[in-house]
């Protein structure tokens, strides 16, 4: 793992707060994303970015964005494969680095302008009971990829996704866990420090890591909270490579079915 420092850390409610972003050859995508990070209400954050092992400009592109972001950005290279290697070696290196508060979202996502505003009210606002938590929020497909149709099997896809997630006996509380299960999506989450570090951190694997990390954190608290004001605009480009039911399997951790590699 190499490291770009580019600023220190951020304040506001909650302590410092630090968006995670992992990237793998989005050189096309990744500038999109950090504009929709530069027009954030809230701005008060560092910005990691985590160049996973990228052989195009990704880690140029966000190395150039970092000479005039409206935040502080650093960029690290974590050669090891798997997007839940780069999350974990960002989360933990934003935490050694004073990061009270994460957030994640994807190199080809974009985040809504309230976006980190939500995430920050959400972990920090008091609610019932004490203890840390993790927030999820709501992903709709992005405009720019697909057409009405392909949104809508994106639209469904998550609901059946979520559906299933419920019923699925081995998500039951009986199994230990404190929380029902709740869809989670890795693009637009955010967590405490002190949470993460409890429930052991992101398994350090290929996609799909979401459903392993979601029940490490349920056998932990359940101060899983959703947010709707949390929006990230999510690519598609996987439905249009698999196919809805390609996609499912996907999610489903079943691999591509021979499809090849994940293709965002």
């Amino acid at each position: 793992m190499t490291s770009d420092a580019g600023g220190g850390g951020g304040g506001g409610g909650g302590g410092p707060m630090w968006v995670v972003v992992p990237a793998h050859q989005e050189e096309r995508r990744l500038a999109g994303t950090l504009r929709a990070l530069a027009a954030q209400r809230d701005r008060d954050f560092t910005l990691l970015v985590v160049d996973n092992g990228s052989s195009d400009r990704t880690g140029a592109i966000a190395r150039d964005f970092a000479e005039g972001a409206p935040f502080a950005v650093e960029v690290l290279v974590e050669p090891e494969k798997g997007v839940g290697c780069a999350v974990d070696t960002g989360f933990r290196y934003a935490i050694g680095r004073g990061a009270a508060l994460l957030a994640r979202t994807d190199a080809d996502c974009l985040p809504r302008a309230g976006w980190t505003a939500a995430a920050r009210a959400a972990l920090t606002s008091p609610g019932p009971g004490p203890g840390s938590r993790m927030v999820c929020g709501r992903i709709v497909a992005r405009r720019d990829e697909h057409g009405p149709l392909g949104r809508t099997g994106f639209a469904v896809l998550v609901r059946l996704a979520a559906l299933f997630g419920r019923l699925r006996p081995a998500h039951a509380r009986r199994n230990g866990y404190l929380a029902p299960y709740r869809m989670h999506a890795g693009n637009n989450m955010a967590i405490t420090a002190e949470l993460y570090l409890a429930c052991g951190g992101m398994p350090r694997r290929p996609s799909p890591t979401d459903r392993l990390f979601l029940n490490r954190v349920r056998r932990r608290t359940d101060r899983i909270v959703h947010s709707r004001a949390m929006v990230v605009e999510n690519s598609t480009r996987r439905l249009r490579a698999y196919g809805i039911r390609g996609t499912a399997r996907w999610y489903l951790d079943r691999g591509s079915a021979g499809r090849g590699d994940d293709p965002r």
